[in-house]
């Protein structure tokens, strides 16, 4: 498991979120461009999680200015994994950190 995985894991445990700035500053990722480089790190992760039929990890991030939800790169991406968005994106936010935090307790 690597730094990004863990520290999701640990927030997952925790019942929290986190914002990507936070995400990258515990991460240490160096900038200008951390944030960019988070994201792809979390689009690869998202992949995986589609690919394993498990909740998306990076639904624990949100976007300084997104009211708590993950920013617009993270539902077209999950768009693109097949996944339904139909229920709106609140909910399906909801949805996916149900399941991680359900997932963690276990």
């Amino acid at each position: 498991m690597n730094e990004l995985e863990a520290r999701l894991a640990e927030l997952a445990a925790l019942q929290q979120t986190i914002t990507y700035g936070q995400l990258a500053r515990d991460l240490a990722i160096p900038g200008p461009g951390a944030i960019a480089k988070l994201t792809q790190a979390l689009e690869r992760l998202m992949e995986t999680d589609a690919a394993a039929g498990m909740p998306l990890r990076a639904a624990l991030c949100s976007g300084r200015l997104a009211q708590g939800l993950p920013a617009a790169g993270f539902f077209e991406k999950a768009a693109s994994l097949g996944y339904d968005l139909s229920i709106g994106p609140e909910a399906f936010v909801q949805q996916q950190r149900q399941s991680l935090w359900r997932r963690a307790q276990i």
